[in-house]
């Protein structure tokens, strides 16, 4: 008999291993998935793009977050937005799964002659070692739609570790209606699959982010391919606040 659980991290740990191998992309199981998926740099990927998204440009320009400060990037990628936060003065931590994402990121930064940190593994794992805040700003684009529903739990509780009195998280995720699969919470795991990722309504997005201060959410613009910046309106953008006390 298997009678292991005791703690919260025995049940999420269960819950991981509902889901098919192949279809995990949120632990460090699916970083050669993300490998794979970085291994062609030329392939028509909208946000493969050096560019940063466009609400991100777009808080700072109207000052709704200030430029300095330390910074986390979560699910980094190919590490434009964490250049752009570099280059606007941010004290950069950015983590992805994939070594091949980290790679090309540390390349962008050379590039652009910024200093950035980068961490290649499991950002819950890593939040309160190599993460260890606290971060005025910590933002996430196109990771959070990547995780099962019961890693919601771990992401808030990172947040809770790591995001500094008064600090800005900043969120884009896949729109419902638009992109991402509409399944309930449940159905996912009857079928052991995420389907690419999941979709949110803004409703959703502020119930799960509830306990921090709603600063903006809405559709992220379409940029046109000469703009400098990144931006499609399948997303939706979201900047909370954490209160001060």
């Amino acid at each position: 008999m298997d009678r292991h659980i005791r703690t919260v991290d025995d049940v999420l740990r269960l819950l991981d291993g509902l889901f098919a191998p192949d279809a995990d992309r949120w632990s460090e199981r699916g970083a050669s998935w993300w490998d794979g998926f970085y291994a062609d740099r030329s392939k028509p990927v909208p946000f493969f793009v050096a560019k940063p998204d466009e609400n991100l440009g777009s808080y700072l320009d109207r000052g709704l977050i200030q430029a300095g400060g330390r910074a986390l990037d979560l699910g980094c990628g190919p590490g434009r937005n964490a250049v752009h936060l570099a280059a606007h003065g941010f004290e950069v931590d950015a983590v992805d799964l994939s070594p091949a994402a980290v790679d090309w990121a540390r390349e962008r930064c050379r590039d652009e002659g910024v200093e950035a940190t980068f961490h290649c593994g499991d950002a819950f794992a890593l939040a309160g070692k190599e993460l260890a805040g606290p971060y005025d700003l910590v933002y996430d684009s196109g990771c959070f739609h990547h995780l099962p529903p019961h890693r919601r739990v771990s992401y808030l509780a990172l947040l809770d570790q790591v995001l500094a009195p008064g600090g800005h998280f900043a969120l884009t995720c896949f729109a419902a209606g638009e992109m991402g699969s509409e399944l309930s919470d449940a159905d996912f795991y009857r079928e052991a699959r995420l389907h690419g990722g999941l979709a949110y309504t803004d409703e959703s997005l502020r119930g799960i982010f509830s306990d921090l201060t709603e600063v903006e959410l809405r559709r992220m613009r379409d940029e046109p391919q000469g703009s400098a910046s990144f931006g499609e309106r399948f997303l939706w953008t979201a900047l909370f606040r954490r209160d001060m006390t």
